[in-house]
């Protein structure tokens, strides 16, 4: 376990290297001076120049990329000038809303997902079969951000049952936290409840077809005991695997629906500083998201030798 789990973190730097180096040469070749436009239209050109020296703009861009990328593993994202604050402070005050939002969009996603995947997997090829796929493909076809406006005219304009946008933290009481953060939940969850039903339904038709899910039946074994028990577990892993995955989606999809609700969150964060050119912002919050999805990838290989002791993951 301590061999795969030394490989796993040393396989990530190479990929916080790549991601790093896209994000930094994107932002750097897009139209537009930050320093320009945090001082505004009425500022000389002196000002600029000034100002872009403290940013550290004026030195050659792979000078700019390697002291930002090495500062990385100290612990230091950069400092906004436009915020006036570390870029990592920024990010951990507004961590709060999107681990919320997609912490319960993923359990919205389960708890409807399994269910109607395990359904869909005991009566195959059935109309319920045909139905519930049917479904979820239409789910995947939505985009989140559209369902988002749907839920808010239906449920928040013209039924008036949950607020428009914003977001209560948990401090101020339960209903007014859920209530916040139910439309938005449920419209970034949609996409999720569909991959993981898909993913539970194919898992268990394999499993249902293996030769000791015959012969329990042919014991007598209780078909919710065969089903829930014996399946279920050894169906699990492939299941687990997109849970973690839609997990991780997530909290990077949370950009867009953040946006639609208002909600004070690291998507927001990154799509307001894209308008005032925050770089240092930008750059942060976008690793931060990617180091907490491989992250989370990696809390997911780990679960696997809990969930089936069968697997050993230092294996080569």
């Amino acid at each position: 376990m301590q061999g795969y789990l030394i490989k796993r973190l040393l396989s990530i730097i190479p990929v916080l290297f790549i991601v790093s180096m896209v994000i930094f040469l994107i932002i750097h070749i897009t139209p537009g001076d930050p320093a320009s436009t945090m001082l505004g239209d009425q500022a000389t050109e002196e000002e600029v120049n000034k100002l872009r020296e403290q940013m550290g703009l004026n030195l050659p861009i792979y000078q700019q990329y390697i002291t930002w990328f090495l500062n990385i593993f100290q612990g230091d994202f950069g400092y906004s000038y436009f915020m006036d604050q570390p870029v990592l402070t920024a990010i951990i005050e507004r961590l709060g809303p999107t681990v919320s939002l997609a912490l319960l969009s993923e359990v919205i996603a389960i708890v409807i997902a399994i269910p109607i995947g395990i359904v869909a997997a005991t009566r195959r090829g059935t109309a319920t079969d045909q139905s519930i796929m049917g479904i979820s493909l239409l789910g995947l076809s939505v985009p989140n951000f559209l369902l988002g406006l749907f839920l808010i005219i239906i449920f928040a304009i013209n039924l008036g049952w949950f607020p428009v946008a914003g977001y209560k933290p948990l401090s101020e009481g339960l209903w007014p936290f859920l209530s916040h953060l139910i439309l938005p939940a449920t419209a970034l969850g949609v996409i999720q409840v569909a991959l993981i039903a898909r993913m539970t339904r194919s898992a268990m038709i394999d499993v249902l077809n293996t030769n000791f899910i015959k012969a329990s039946r042919a014991k007598g074994v209780k078909e919710r005991k065969v089903i829930y028990k014996y399946a279920l577990r050894n169906a699990f892993i492939p299941i687990l695997t997109i849970i973690g995955q839609s997990f991780g989606s997530l909290i990077a999809g949370a950009v867009v629906t953040e946006t639609v609700f208002n909600i004070p969150g690291i998507g927001q964060l990154i799509i307001n500083s894209i308008e005032r050119r925050d770089y240092t912002i930008i750059q942060g919050g976008v690793l931060f998201i990617t180091i907490s999805y491989v992250f989370i990838n990696l809390v997911t290989d780990l679960l696997y030798g809990v969930i089936d002791p069968r697997v050993r993951l230092n294996k080569n």
